[in-house]
C-alpha cells in the first residue's frame, strides 16, 4: 500500500490508477485526494471534489485587478501564483472561474499503449483532448498544461472551442500550448489565454491527467483554484484566500476612489495624498470615508 504522503508522488510519477473512477485511467486525483490536498478550503465541494468557490464571489471577481492579487498572496506566502506571456482573445474581458486541470506530455507509444488499453477495457474511446473537454461544467476555466507545444499541441480548435463556452458558461480557458482556426475563434465570446496559433490538429502527446496540480508557467495550479485573468496575465488563487483578496480589494477601490476626489480638488500634491495622506486631519477624513464606503459597499450586496 502506498503512504498516503506519496499520493502526489505516486500520482504524478507512475502509471496507476488512483481510484475506481472510470474516468482515472492515468492520473486522477480522486474526491478523497482533492479533499486531502486542499485541507483549508473554507468552501463547499463540488461532486469531483474540488473546493467551489461561491458563484457570488466569482461575480465579484471579474473587478479585481493583478494588483490587488499581488497585494495580498506574496504576504501569505503564496509567491508563485502569477503566470504571463500569453497572447489573449478579448483582453478587456475578464477570466474569471474554478480551475478544471488537465495534463499532456509527448507521446511515449508504451506508456500512451497501456492508457488507451486500461480505457479501452473499461468501454471507453481512445483518451484524447475531448475526454477531459467532455467532463467540464459551469463556471469551469479549462487550465491545460500541453508543455508550451506549438506545432500539434492545439487543444481546441473554433468548434471544441465554442463547445467550452457554451458547457463552461463562457468561463475561459488557459492553455500552455496553442490554438487553431482563430479566426473562427476570434469573435466568440469567450477569454481565453494561450502561447501560440497553428493549423496543425492536436497529436504526438498523450493525455496524462486530469483535475491533478498542473504546471504554467512558473505556477503550480491546484483544481478548483480561482482562475482570474486580465490584460496583464493571469493569478491562481487559492480558495482559502479568496475572501481575503475580494475584500482587500473592496479597500483598495475605496481608496482609490478617495484619492481621486482629492486629486480632482485641485489643493493637493500627490505625494499629500497618495499612497497614504500624511495630514492627520486628511488621514482621519480618509479612514471615516473609508469606513462609510465598505459598510455602504457591503450592505448592497447583502440585499
Amino acid at each position: 500500500m502506498i503512504p498516503r504522503r506519496n499520493y502526489l508522488v505516486a500520482g504524478l510519477c507512475a502509471a496507476a490508477l488512483l481510484g475506481a473512477n472510470a474516468h482515472a485511467q492515468l492520473f486522477q486525483f480522486t474526491k478523497q485526494d482533492l479533499i486531502d490536498y486542499t485541507p483549508r478550503n473554507p468552501f463547499d465541494r463540488l461532486d469531483d471534489g474540488r473546493p467551489k468557490v461561491p458563484d457570488a464571489m466569482i461575480a465579484r471577481a471579474k473587478e479585481l485587478s493583478a494588483e490587488e492579487i499581488w497585494a495580498v498572496l506574496p504576504g501569505k506566502g503564496f509567491r508563485n501564483q502569477y503566470a504571463d506571456g500569453f497572447r489573449i482573445l478579448h483582453p478587456g474581458k475578464t477570466m474569471v472561474g474554478r480551475a478544471f486541470t488537465v495534463q499532456f506530455m509527448p507521446v511515449r507509444p508504451d506508456v500512451d499503449g497501456v492508457a488507451q488499453a486500461k480505457a479501452k477495457a473499461r468501454g471507453l474511446e481512445r483518451l484524447k483532448n475531448q475526454t477531459a473537454i467532455d467532463m467540464l461544467r459551469p463556471g469551469d476555466v479549462l487550465v491545460v498544461d500541453l508543455f508550451g507545444k506549438k506545432v500539434n499541441g492545439t487543444m481546441v480548435g473554433d468548434n471544441l472551442f465554442y463547445y467550452v463556452m457554451k458547457t463552461t458558461h463562457g468561463a475561459g480557458l488557459v492553455i500552455d500550448g496553442s490554438v487553431r482556426d482563430l479566426n473562427g475563434i476570434a469573435n466568440m465570446d469567450m477569454p481565453a489565454y494561450f502561447r501560440a496559433v497553428d493549423p496543425t490538429p492536436i497529436g504526438e502527446v498523450m493525455l496524462t491527467g486530469i483535475n491533478i496540480p498542473v504546471r504554467i508557467g512558473g505556477v503550480t495550479v491546484m483544481p478548483g483554484d480561482l482562475v482570474v485573468g486580465d490584460r496583464e496575465g493571469i493569478y491562481f488563487i487559492p480558495p482559502q484566500l479568496v475572501e481575503q483578496v475580494l475584500d482587500r480589494a473592496d479597500e483598495t477601490h475605496v481608496h482609490d476612489e478617495w484619492t481621486r476626489k482629492k486629486f480632482d480638488e485641485g489643493k493637493y500634491k500627490s505625494s499629500d495624498i497618495y499612497g497614504s495622506p500624511r495630514d492627520p486631519e486628511l488621514k482621519k477624513e480618509y479612514q471615516e470615508y473609508l469606513k462609510r464606503r465598505l459598510e455602504e459597499i457591503r450592505s448592497s450586496r447583502a440585499k
